[in-house]
């Protein structure tokens, strides 16, 4: 890339010795906006806005926090849907393949920009957790603590197979056009479809047969086609709404080849195979203290994969500790409201070593 631009929003004000900042890493979906609310006329909060703000868990009375859209993104960061200088049209499949450390070395940079001295914490959730675990490793003398929750070192085959789903219901939509298309335009169907599947996988089966179960749309309003399949094929249940409503709604706030770029940047994650093959030479560098938190039932990345982290963190001789929560809400468990969450985060901010 001749250059590229992270858009980001911060909240709280940097100290004077610039070594109060956290730096917040979102996930797939997520964006810069993690806190707050924009304005009068967009008051949908951030992503993350039950756990930073004033007197939270992330308390930006006392801290600085930085949340940047990753590089490769869609959400104002130069992705694939950024205009290429020497067309200007939109990179499509132009665009550099981008990995979690490129994403890491560019937050790097914008946080020299902004005068951050010391990272008081890297954390996320996710792709998040991946971004905070990839800082201790590339900057361990510039990070002071790493916090990844619901997270991985490397994806499972299960999870790698499910993102493959996704892009290929993206791949073989007529309107992906080898990634050629304007904004605003594109596999829209596909990437609904992709974005359906992969909600399912943040979710769990308790929680979805408790949240809808087997109930059927009532008052269902007659179809407007006269397509046949339609008639025979439309929504009867109310998973199936939902799950059309996240999709439809997807798709007006993301771009396909952004997800496309991204989902493999998530599967080619893997810190033993760029370490010589074993997780504990990859955090040989890591000095800061590491808390990792796992979600019983997180099927997508579950808690032996979170667990794993820790002890070979551990046998490489980091001060590294482990949390597991009881929840029956998914993978998704880590941005929903929980006062143990929050705890563990707020001691683990302040805790002095």
């Amino acid at each position: 890339l001749p250059g590229f631009t992270l858009r980001y929003e911060t909240y709280g004000r940097l100290n004077p010795a610039g070594d109060n900042a956290v730096l917040v890493c979102h996930a797939l979906s997520g964006d810069h906006h993690c806190a707050g609310i924009h304005s009068l006329a967009d008051r949908k909060p951030g992503w993350w806005n039950n756990l930073i703000g004033p007197g939270k868990a992330v308390d930006t009375n006392e801290l600085f926090v930085v949340c940047a859209n990753v590089l490769g993104g869609c959400q104002g960061s130069t992705g694939p849907l950024s205009p290429d200088p020497a067309t200007g049209r939109p990179y499509g499949l132009a665009f550099p393949a981008v990995t979690i450390r490129d994403m890491v070395r560019s937050q790097r940079r914008l946080l020299d920009y902004l005068g951050v001295k010391q990272l008081r914490c890297a954390l996320g959730g996710s792709m998040g957790g991946m971004q905070a675990l990839q800082w201790g490793i590339e900057y361990p003398t510039f990070v002071s603590k790493i916090l990844a929750m619901a997270t991985t070192a490397r994806e499972g085959a299960q999870a790698i197979a499910f993102n493959e789903v996704g892009r290929q219901a993206i791949l073989q939509d007529p309107e992906w056009n080898q990634g050629n298309y304007p904004r605003g335009g594109g596999p829209r169907v596909g990437l609904a479809i992709a974005r359906m599947m992969a909600h399912i996988t943040y979710l769990s089966d308790a929680s979805m047969d408790r949240k809808f179960g087997r109930r059927t749309v009532k008052d269902r309003p007659a179809s407007a086609t006269p397509d046949p399949a339609e008639a025979v094929f439309d929504v009867n249940f109310e998973v199936q709404s939902y799950l059309r409503y996240q999709g439809q709604s997807f798709i007006n706030r993301f771009d396909a080849n952004t997800y496309l770029y991204i989902t493999r940047a998530i599967d080619g994650f893997d810190l033993a195979a760029s370490h010589g093959g074993t997780l504990e030479a990859a955090f040989a560098p890591v000095q800061g203290e590491t808390l990792v938190i796992g979600f019983t039932s997180d099927w997508l990345f579950p808690p032996e994969q979170n667990r794993a982290i820790v002890l070979a963190l551990q046998r490489a001789g980091k001060h590294a500790s482990y949390a597991e929560l009881a929840t029956d809400l998914g993978h998704d468990s880590f941005l929903l409201e929980s006062p143990e969450l929050y705890a563990l985060v707020s001691a683990f901010l302040n805790r002095r070593r």
